[in-house]
């Protein structure tokens, strides 16, 4: 196969009409120039250039293979030049994976603002509730990043950064018992009508352990799929849900109540063992702004934000 090297002598000489030119232009000498289009001959098993008085001229083989040699080098320069930018962290492509919760309150707020400060940067952005799903998006290098609550899988082979945490509430119908109340206990959900989530949502199975381990057992009425969901069916007075607050959308209709004491889950990124300066730079991001709460939502939790913080798992 030609080298690069080669077709770069091949397109200088048609560029300058002279070796010794060609030369110049590439930092290299005659001979030098010389022996690479003496190679390229040998592999194409003909005359590319034909050197005369006036100088040196492309034969017809030589002006077909120039074209195809001049996009080779310059696909080679942009290939060095989109490598060099991703390793500054000025360029190339994220791919990014997250928890479906997640994308709108955490993920949409530092994408559109990379999209305003690093523009050269490609983003991409797959959802799921399913933490095997997120993690199998990693293993199988379709992802770069992945953005999920805690815990994480044992056995992974991926580095996980804790970057946020989120607090988990009650969502309620305004004329719901509970709404009337300025916080609510855990041991309150006893018996009530849950606005469940679905098996396949990774949300189910953490929502059930947390209610057994504190003794508490609601009456499921409905279960949903979709996470952003439960709260609003609650406020449609299905039943009470139990959430993370990025769940929770603005204008949210129902009401919104902490637990006593306060409940939280940890978020995490997961990226490859090795270090790659655009997902530190993005999870840098994250840690730094956090969950985005909607005001008409932190205005609602507002009368119980001095409660000490505890985590619940």
């Amino acid at each position: 196969m030609a080298s690069l090297r080669a077709l770069e002598c091949l397109v200088a000489v048609a560029d300058t009409g002279s070796i010794t030119q060609a030369a110049r232009l590439l930092h290299s000498s005659q001979p030098a120039v010389s022996h690479q289009l003496a190679t390229l001959e040998r592999e194409t098993r003909t005359l590319l250039v034909r050197r005369e008085r006036r100088g040196v001229i492309l034969t017809p083989a030589g002006r077909a293979a120039v074209e195809d040699a001049r996009r080779a080098v310059t696909a080679a320069a942009a290939a060095v030049r989109s490598a060099r930018a991703t390793g500054e962290a000025a360029g190339g492509t994220l791919r990014l994976a997250c928890a479906q919760s997640l994308c709108v309150p955490l993920v949409a707020p530092i994408v559109r603002r990379w999209h305003q400060r690093h523009p050269e940067v490609l983003i991409t952005l797959r959802e799921s509730a399913k933490m095997a799903e997120l993690v199998g998006l990693l293993d199988f290098g379709e992802a770069d990043l992945v953005l999920a609550p805690a815990p994480v899988p044992d056995r992974m082979a991926a580095t996980a950064v804790t970057v946020a945490e989120e607090e988990i509430v009650l969502t309620a119908p305004t004329g719901h018992r509970l709404a009337g109340q300025p916080t609510v206990r855990v041991a309150d959900l006893d018996g009530a009508p849950l606005v469940h989530f679905a098996p396949d949502n990774g949300l189910s199975a953490w929502l059930d352990r947390s209610l057994a381990e504190a003794g508490v057992r609601p009456e499921p009425v409905m279960r949903t799929s979709v996470t952003t969901a439960a709260p609003q069916l609650a406020a449609a007075g299905i039943g009470v849900a139990v959430s993370p607050i990025s769940a929770v959308s603005p204008g949210f209709p129902g009401a919104v109540r902490s637990f006593s004491p306060r409940w939280f889950r940890q978020l995490v990124a997961l990226r490859p063992t090795k270090s790659e300066p655009l997902t530190d730079r993005f999870i840098e991001d994250v840690r730094t702004r956090g969950v985005h709460v909607p005001e008409d939502v932190r205005i609602q939790l507002a009368g119980d934000d001095s409660r000490p913080r505890t985590s619940r798992r």
